[in-house]
C-alpha cells in the first residue's frame, strides 16, 4: 500500500478522532461518534484527558474481539484496556503498532506545569498497514524524538495552546519527512479550520485536508 492509498482509507471524525477502513478497522482516539459505525479491531487512545479517552465511544466501536491500547492514564478509565507506554512494540491483528512519545515543550498549564508532561507516559502511534506507516502524533509538540520516526503519512496536531501551532508542525513535518500531512486537532474543541489551512500554506511538503 502506498500514502495515496492509506490516506483514501482515512476517516477525520473530529478534532483528533479518526478512523481507518480495514481490515483491520483502527480507530484513533474516537470521541463523539456519531451514526451506525464498524465495529473496530483495534482501538488506540492518546492519553486520559476528557477530548481524547471517552469510554463511551471506545464502547460504541468495540466488539468481543476488539483489542484497546492505552495510555496508562487512560487505560485506568477505559475497562479492558492493555496499558501501553513509550517505546512499546506490539504485533495487533497483524498490525504492527509502535507507541511514540508525545509531550509538551512550551505549554504550559502554570509555570513549570506542561498540559502534556513528558513523565506522564502519553503516547503517538505508528500503525504499519500493508507496508505502508501512519504517524498519529497525538497531543505534543514538536519533539526531538520526530527525527526518528519513520512514517508514510503523519496526522499531526496545528491548533496550538494545548499542542503545536500551525507553524510548529511544520517544524515537526520537516523532521518526519512524511509523503502526506493531515493536519487535526482543529475544528471543535480549540482551533479553527484556519489553523488546518495555514499549516497547509506555510508547507512545502503534500497536505491533506479533512
Amino acid at each position: 500500500m502506498n500514502a495515496d492509498e492509506l490516506v483514501s482509507k482515512l476517516n477525520w471524525l473530529g478534532h483528533d478522532s479518526f478512523r481507518l477502513d480495514g481490515p483491520p478497522v483502527i480507530y484513533f482516539d474516537p470521541r463523539d461518534l456519531r451514526g451506525d459505525l464498524p465495529v473496530g479491531d483495534l482501538v488506540l487512545v492518546s492519553h486520559g484527558h476528557f477530548d481524547h479517552c471517552s469510554p463511551d465511544d471506545v464502547q460504541k466501536v468495540s466488539g468481543p474481539h476488539t483489542v484497546v491500547l492505552a495510555s496508562a492514564d487512560a487505560a485506568a478509565k477505559l475497562p479492558g484496556a492493555r496499558a501501553v507506554r513509550p517505546g512499546d512494540r506490539l504485533t495487533v491483528a497483524g498490525i504492527d503498532v509502535e507507541m511514540v512519545p508525545a509531550y509538551n515543550l512550551n505549554k504550559f498549564r502554570s509555570p513549570g506545569n506542561p498540559f502534556h508532561p513528558r513523565d506522564a507516559g502519553h503516547v503517538g502511534y505508528i500503525v504499519t498497514v500493508d507496508g505502508a506507516r501512519l504517524y498519529f502524533a497525538g497531543d505534543t509538540d514538536a519533539i526531538p524524538e520526530m527525527a526518528g520516526f519513520a512514517c508514510d503519512v503523519a496526522l499531526l496536531p496545528v491548533s496550538g495552546i494545548y499542542v503545536m501551532t500551525a507553524e510548529e508542525a511544520v517544524e515537526a513535518a520537516r523532521m518526519l519527512h512524511p509523503q502526506i500531512v493531515v493536519p487535526m486537532h482543529y475544528g471543535s474543541d480549540i482551533g479553527t479550520p484556519d489553523d488546518g489551512r495555514r499549516f497547509a500554506a506555510l508547507y512545502e511538503g503534500r497536505v491533506v485536508l479533512r
